[in-house]
């Protein structure tokens, strides 16, 4: 799809260009940005934040059957971008864009890059955007933070329609709902700036007319904890827990998931960084047993 390949055309380009800048950021202590900068602080006001996340997730097995399956793999690329509002590092405003490309029918994981949109096998397509807010509850926390925001579906057809005669329900390419999503970020930092815990608890209300969703009607509880170590203040090693429960609030669907993962960062300038994740669905009810391999940038300024 042309449209998919000019968004991750522009993303490249705006942070390639990012990474001629090199002052420095005078508000932040010393330390790079993958040591100051946490999910859990916010930038300060005329700042500008910007990640671009890439999550691969492909699967073989997953807990609806026994032995190997056709493999499924789902692509989502995420840019966010906040600016910091107020005197006190307090509140950041932004936008988050989702777009997704996804395969199904046994095609290899990479497939997902083609965009070709092929029938009954490939989707892909700009899913979802979402106004977003950061904000620091305890002026006296500034490592315990929420971001609250609101995804609004961009999909027409949750899942397309194969063929009646092979009774498949065809790609799945988003939900078709909206989704509150509510995530609280806290961080501590020891032993010398060598070690740090993050921890997260990401909250999803979705909800919207049940029947063009599985998941409408339910609440996604995802708690994580992320720890860290720092060989220097430009690199970090993590790994990584996170446990995944939907709740039903009506919808008549449950499903959990547990997943343990490894990953690293690594501060390209005073501006850049990159990391890179990977993650495996250890168990699950009602859900898929596959592993994810992410890929994120994140320019700030």
């Amino acid at each position: 799809m042309k449209s998919i390949h000019q968004i991750f055309v522009l993303i490249a380009l705006i942070l390639g260009l990012s990474t001629s800048a090199q002052e420095n950021m005078n508000d932040e202590p010393k330390g790079s940005v993958i040591q100051t900068l946490t999910p859990s602080k916010l930038i300060g006001k005329g700042q500008y934040d910007i990640k671009w996340f890439n999550n691969l997730y492909t699967q073989t097995r997953s807990t609806f059957s026994n032995g190997r399956e056709d493999r499924q793999t789902f692509f989502t690329s995420t840019l966010e971008a906040y600016t910091g509002i107020g005197e006190n590092k307090r509140w950041n405003i932004g936008l988050i864009l989702e777009a997704r490309s996804n395969v199904v029918a046994d095609r290899s994981a990479l497939d997902v890059f083609s965009f070709d949109g092929e029938y009954a096998t490939a989707r892909s397509g700009l899913t979802s955007i979402a106004p977003s807010v950061k904000f620091v509850p305890f002026s006296k926390v500034n490592n315990f933070s929420i971001q609250s925001s609101l995804f609004i579906p961009l999909v027409d057809n949750e899942s397309e329609d194969f063929d009646a005669i092979n009774n498949n329900n065809g790609v799945f390419l988003d939900q078709n709902g909206f989704t509150w999503q509510n995530r609280f970020f806290y961080d501590y930092t020891f032993d010398g700036n060598k070690w740090q815990i993050f921890g997260e608890l990401n909250s999803e209300l979705n909800f919207g007319d049940e029947d063009k969703s599985f998941a409408n009607n339910s609440l996604n509880l995802t708690p994580g904890v992320f720890l860290s170590y720092f060989p220097s203040s430009k690199f970090t090693v993590l790994a990584l827990a996170q446990h995944s429960q939907r709740i039903d609030l009506g919808n008549n669907f449950t499903q959990d998931f547990t997943a343990i993962g490894t990953g690293v960062k690594y501060q390209l300038t005073d501006e850049l960084n990159i990391e890179s994740l990977y993650t495996n669905f250890i168990r699950g009810n009602d859900t898929g047993l596959g592993q994810t391999f992410n890929i994120g940038l994140r320019f700030v300024k």
